[in-house]
């Protein structure tokens, strides 16, 4: 299982490709692909059928994944940082490394 220094309910900006500079909180991670699906970010239109729940069927938007290497974490000023891990009572806590907060 892969670890990630990004965690679902983060707010995080993506960094590189078509959505470049959009922000966002994270939803959900998908470990075996390395990516994270994020509110408002990477939207894609989706067919869907019609069915017993749905018996209009139509065009959906929602958010489609994005990968963890184009994310970076925002820290409480919405400024990008890299995440650092510390030791602090027994406990290993998530530390932003531009401003040193714990987050």
């Amino acid at each position: 299982m892969k670890k990630f220094k990004i965690k679902v309910g983060d707010k995080v900006q993506v960094l590189a490709g078509e959505h470049k500079g959009q922000q966002g909180s994270v939803q959900k991670i998908l470990r075996d692909k390395s990516k994270a699906i994020v509110e408002g970010v990477n939207l894609v239109k989706k067919h869907e059928k019609p069915s017993a729940t749905n018996p209009q069927g139509g065009i959906k938007e929602m958010e489609a994944p994005i990968h963890i290497s184009n994310l970076s974490l925002l820290t409480k000023d919405g400024e990008t940082t890299r995440v650092g891990y510390k030791m602090e009572d027994g406990k290993k806590l998530r530390f932003s490394k531009k401003t040193n907060e714990v987050i």
